[in-house]
């Protein structure tokens, strides 16, 4: 008897231990949900693009509106200073046309013969200016964080997928991730912080940021906010899916080309394999084996 009553008071104990371990765990993963370590706490999702996949191009015309984005909502505070005017003319841009968006922006050139800096009208050769004379006065002017630059950030952004995604990412060529990762955060600011979660003054929430739970970038985007001449829908989901697109020009301009050269490349190296291996047929057809 005294053998039960100790197996059962030993059975409660266990059975004690672990409803106290469920419920730690269960705390646990409720302070997790409400302040996460890992980010971004959203995983970007997967956009269609035109520029996808080993024979992806350009939408021009897209490029033209993600450009017309920048220019009115982005390059109040984001420079494009490794970007000069003239990659513009694979936007489908001519060259008079280039030549006059250069000329609307002030260039600080110099020094001229007297040994002063003066400002002139933009040519095709310079770069887009940034909105601030240097990155001190950037980060003064938000919140101590300069805004990055956005020359290649397309390039630059991207959220690892992990396995095994990224083992068809190889059979796909994936390399989408930065603009899906742009475009997720984009319209990531309406989703709301779980209960419980502190969010820094100064700072808004996004589940999709890389760096964080929260940013000091507030919400660029609002609908309406960039008017379009060819009818496309003024949304937030329309605008940051244009500027995207164009921020992955800007980050690599010669992407078409380079596929193009991959594909005959790789048409090349399959008849000249098929060539050495009926050579090899017919060198070694007369020699016993």
């Amino acid at each position: 008897m005294k053998k039960i009553v100790t197996a059962l008071a030993a059975a409660g104990l266990m059975l004690a231990g672990v409803a106290a371990y469920a419920l730690a765990a269960e705390e646990g993963e409720g302070h997790s949900e409400a302040e996460p370590t890992h980010f971004p706490i959203l995983h970007p999702e997967q956009e269609s693009w035109s520029f996808a996949g080993p024979f992806g191009t350009y939408d021009k015309a897209q490029l033209q509106r993600g450009l017309k984005v920048y220019k009115e909502v982005c390059s109040a505070c984001h420079s494009m200073k490794l970007v000069p005017f003239r990659e513009l003319e694979g936007l489908g841009y001519s060259e008079a046309q280039v030549k006059a968006f250069a000329a609307g922006y002030t260039i600080q050139d110099g020094p001229n013969d007297e040994g002063e800096m003066f400002e002139r009208p933009g040519k095709p050769s310079d770069y887009f200016p940034s909105p601030y004379p240097n990155d001190e006065t950037a980060a003064i002017s938000n919140n101590g964080a300069a805004p990055p630059d956005m020359s290649l950030l397309a390039k630059a952004r991207g959220v690892e997928r992990g396995f095994p995604t990224f083992i068809f990412d190889i059979f796909t060529q994936y390399a989408e991730g930065g603009p899906d990762y742009i475009h997720s955060l984009l319209t990531g600011y309406n989703h709301q912080p779980p209960a419980g979660m502190q969010i820094a003054e100064g700072t808004h929430y996004n589940p999709y940021f890389i760096g964080g739970k929260s940013l000091a970038m507030p919400d660029p985007l609002s609908d309406g906010v960039v008017t379009y001449d060819d009818g496309s829908p003024q949304t937030v989901d329309q605008y940051s899916r244009d500027v995207s697109a164009f921020l992955m020009y800007v980050a690599e301009p010669h992407l078409e080309e380079r596929k193009k050269t991959g594909f005959r490349v790789m048409i090349f190296l399959i008849l000249f394999g098929a060539l050495v291996y009926l050579t090899k047929r017919k060198v070694w057809a007369g020699v016993a084996h």
